[in-house]
C-alpha cells in the first residue's frame, strides 16, 4: 500500500447553511488543539441544500422562509436569532435581515476553481461571511469575481468560468458522492475516509475523532519494518559483494 503524505479531511456544505459556517469554526478549534495539525489536508465538497431555488435579490432569507415554509416573519427571524447566538459563541456576526435569497451553484463552481489553486478553505471562508454577515449575493458573477480575486484567484479565470460550464460536473460528483455516502444534510466531515462527523458538533467530538481517525492513518501508513537475513546481494551503485 502506497503510503500517503497527510490524513483527509473531507468537507460536505453549502454555503447557504448556517450550520456549516459554525462546523466550520469548531472543526478549526479543535483542529488549532491537535498536535499533528500540519498533516492534516482539507477538501471542501459540494452539496445544495435546495438545488430548485430561485436567485432573487429582493428577498431576504427570513422572508424567503415565511413564504415558502407558512411561517410568520416574526418566526422566522426568531429561529433565525437562535442561530445567530449560535453563531455568535463562535465569533460569527450573522444578519439573515440582509441575507440574499441566491441559488449557490455558481458559488460552488468557483470553489472548485479555488481548490485547483490550494484556495478551496480561504474561498469557503470568503463566500460564507458574504452571505451570512456581509448580505451579498453569492450567485452575481462581480461579486463572485471580488470575492475570487479577494483570496488570490485571477479575475479572468473566475469569469471564463462563470461563462463556461467549468466546474459544474465537479459540483455534481460531490453532490452523487455524498448520496452514495447517505449524507443527508450538512455538515458532513469525513476523515480518513473511515469516520463520519455530521453536523455542527461540539469541539470535543471533532478533537477525539481526529485523534482516532489519524491513530488508524499512522498505522496504514507506517513503514514496514523488515527482519532482514543478510546475503550476497548488489547495490545500485554496481557495487556485488
Amino acid at each position: 500500500m502506497r503510503a500517503t503524505e497527510k490524513m483527509k479531511v473531507e468537507i460536505w456544505s453549502d454555503v447557504m447553511c448556517p450550520f456549516c459556517y459554525i462546523g466550520k469554526r469548531r472543526f478549526e478549534e479543535a483542529l488549532g488543539q491537535f498536535a499533528d495539525k500540519a498533516q492534516i489536508e482539507l477538501e471542501w465538497k459540494s452539496f445544495q441544500l435546495n438545488p430548485n431555488m430561485k436567485t432573487d435579490p429582493t428577498l431576504n432569507i427570513n422572508q424567503y422562509l415565511a413564504d415558502v415554509k407558512g411561517w410568520t416573519l416574526d418566526y422566522a427571524r426568531r429561529m433565525n436569532d437562535h442561530v445567530t447566538e449560535m453563531g455568535a459563541q463562535v465569533g460569527l456576526t450573522y444578519d439573515f435581515d440582509k441575507a440574499v435569497v441566491a441559488n449557490s451553484f455558481n458559488a460552488h463552481r468557483i470553489s472548485h476553481l479555488a481548490k485547483k489553486d490550494g484556495l478551496g478553505d480561504a474561498m469557503e471562508e470568503a463566500l460564507f461571511k458574504a452571505y451570512f454577515t456581509e448580505g451579498k449575493n453569492i450567485d452575481d458573477k462581480e461579486t463572485l469575481v471580488d470575492l475570487g480575486v479577494s483570496v488570490g484567484l485571477r479575475a479572468e479565470e473566475i469569469r471564463q468560468t462563470l461563462d463556461s460550464h467549468d466546474f459544474a460536473d465537479a459540483v455534481k460528483h460531490d453532490i452523487t458522492e455524498a448520496q452514495h455516502l447517505g449524507i443527508q444534510g450538512v455538515p458532513f466531515f469525513v476523515m480518513n475516509n473511515k469516520y463520519g462527523v455530521s453536523g455542527a458538533q461540539a469541539v470535543p467530538v471533532f478533537a477525539e475523532t481526529l485523534e482516532k481517525s489519524f491513530s488508524d492513518w499512522q498505522q496504514e501508513n507506517s513503514k514496514p519494518k523488515l527482519t532482514v537475513i543478510e546475503g550476497e546481494s548488489c547495490s545500485p551503485d554496481g557495487d556485488c559483494s
